[in-house]
C-alpha cells in the first residue's frame, strides 16, 4: 500500500464538492490522498451523511456551543491533528478562518471558489452571491478557482482554474449548477491530487 496524504474536508452544507472528491478517489483520479475526516460547523449538513455513507468519520463542531472563534478553531485543529490529516479542503465551509489558523496550516489548506479569481471574490462573495454578481456585470465567461487559503478571503495563490460559458437566460441558480458540474467538481479533485502528490514528493 503506497503512502497517502490524509485529507480533512471542512463543510457547511450539502457536500456536493465532498462527493466529487469521494467519487474521484473511487475512480482513481485521486491516488495520492484519501479523505480521513469530515468536519461540519452545521449539525444538519447533508455532507455528514455523505461522509457516513462513504465510511468516513464525520464530526460536528459548533462555534456557538464553544463560545468563541478561538475555541472553535482550537477544536478543529485538535480534530485534524488527532486524525493525522496534512491537507485541509474547504468545500463550501461558510466560516472565515483566522490568520492564526491559516498560518498554522501554511500551504496545507485549499478552497474552491465559484468564479475566476480575481473576479467576484473576497469578503461577502460566497454561494449564489458570486453568480448574481457575475450575471449583473454581464460577463460572458465565468468559472471556478481552486486556491491555497491564507488570511485574506480568496487571497491565496491559485492552483487551478476552469472557465465556464455564461448562457443567455441564465439565472444565478442555473449558472451555479453549471459552474459546479463543469468546473468545481473537476478541478477540486484534480487539485487535491496535485497538492497531495507534491506533499508526498517532499
Amino acid at each position: 500500500m503506497t503512502k497517502k496524504i490524509k485529507v480533512c474536508v471542512l463543510v457547511s452544507g450539502g457536500g456536493t464538492n465532498l462527493q466529487a472528491i469521494i467519487d474521484a478517489q473511487k475512480a482513481g483520479i485521486i491516488k495520492s490522498a484519501e479523505v480521513s475526516l469530515v468536519i461540519s460547523n452545521k449539525r444538519s449538513a447533508y455532507a455528514l451523511e455523505r461522509a457516513a455513507n462513504a465510511g468516513i468519520p464525520g464530526i460536528f463542531i459548533s462555534k456557538k456551543e464553544l463560545g468563541s472563534q478561538e475555541a472553535f478553531e482550537d477544536a478543529i485543529i485538535k480534530a485534524i491533528d488527532d486524525a493525522g490529516c496534512q491537507l485541509i479542503v474547504l468545500a463550501g465551509f461558510l466560516s472565515i478562518l483566522s490568520e492564526k489558523f491559516t498560518s498554522y496550516y501554511d500551504h496545507q489548506i485549499i478552497n474552491v471558489h465559484p468564479s475566476l479569481i480575481p473576479s467576484f471574490c473576497g469578503a461577502g462573495f460566497y454561494g449564489l452571491k458570486v453568480h448574481e454578481a457575475a450575471l449583473e456585470k454581464g460577463v460572458k465567461v465565468t468559472g471556478a478557482t481552486v486556491h491555497f487559503v491564507n488570511e485574506i478571503p480568496d487571497g491565496g495563490e491559485i492552483i487551478m482554474q476552469k472557465a465556464v460559458e455564461v448562457e443567455d437566460g441564465d439565472t444565478p441558480e442555473v449558472l451555479q449548477k453549471r459552474v459546479m458540474e463543469q468546473a468545481e467538481w473537476i478541478i477540486l479533485p484534480r487539485s487535491v491530487e496535485l497538492v497531495a502528490h507534491k506533499m508526498l514528493a517532499k
